[in-house]
């Protein structure tokens, strides 16, 4: 069962990572979002920073709607989140490894193509 702190070890862990301040978590690679804390938001009530639920970038459509049919116990969207090639993650439904392939790849995603060769020398057990 991975939380907020797994999320936040294993993004710093990987470079060019920055840590964006929040009330929740929130990591960039090249000024681009990859990983976030749920802004859960509900009609007439203040948005609430959810730290058991990330906000995952997955690169497009097609890989959201696999992530998201494939496991609906992990993974599930918004109507703001429509069109957007964004999920939602339960941290309790996903042990530290599997956090670390989707955060690892997250980043992987959003990071420029030079950037990539300095992912190889990050090892898996600094993930």
């Amino acid at each position: 069962m991975a939380d907020a702190d797994d999320v936040r070890r294993l993004a710093l862990s990987l470079p060019h990572t920055v840590e964006i301040q929040s009330d929740g978590f929130d990591f960039r690679v090249a000024d681009k979002g990859f990983v976030w804390s749920y802004p859960e938001r509900r009609p007439g009530r203040p948005r609430v920073i959810r730290r058991d639920i990330a906000v995952l970038f997955v690169g497009d459509e097609a890989e959201k709607q696999a992530l998201l049919l494939g496991e609906p116990e992990v993974f599930f969207t918004t109507s703001g989140y429509e069109g957007l090639p964004l999920v939602l993650l339960r941290l309790v439904a996903v042990d530290v490894e599997r956090l670390s392939e989707l955060v690892t790849d997250a980043w992987r995603m959003r990071a420029p193509d030079a950037l990539h060769a300095d992912l190889d020398g990050v090892g898996a057990a600094e993930r």
